[in-house]
């Protein structure tokens, strides 16, 4: 495997991304097959580093971030063929660096509840969602 280079921004190829959610089983809680909503969830994310070996892509944090209190790391996607090899972590510390005094939340997938806390994060008791769609 080649070296990995870290890059920053969300001008990306749509169909390169959703091929990488896919490949990192993240693609199973996203709507990958509405292509408007993920190109929308690309464009407005405000802080997204890319993890690339030469012209692939293996690796995305997707946030957003006020780049003073809080960075919501909405998606952390490594491709199932290139994980445990310290890119989920260097993305996250891009990811923090990035956004500052920021503190970094996020909601854990189900097969990623104990990754986070082997890299530094704690649990929170007192996380709440409101899907889409549903009103307060």
């Amino acid at each position: 495997m080649g070296a990995i280079e870290y890059r920053r921004g969300n001008a990306l190829d749509l169909e390169a991304v959703i091929e990488l959610y896919r490949a990192s089983t993240l693609g199973a809680r996203r709507p990958v097959e509405d292509r408007e909503r993920m190109g929308a969830m690309l464009a407005q994310a405000n802080l997204v580093v890319t993890a690339w070996e030469g012209e692939l892509l293996v690796g995305v944090a997707r946030s957003l971030s006020d780049f003073a209190y809080c960075t919501y790391l909405s998606d952390l996607a490594v491709r199932v063929s290139h994980q445990r090899r310290g890119i989920g972590r260097e993305l996250i510390r891009r990811t923090r660096e990035a956004g500052g005094a920021a503190q970094i939340i996020l909601l854990a997938a189900p097969r990623a509840v104990d990754y986070y806390p082997r890299v530094g994060f704690t649990r929170h008791p007192a996380a709440y969602v409101l899907e889409g769609g549903v009103s307060p």
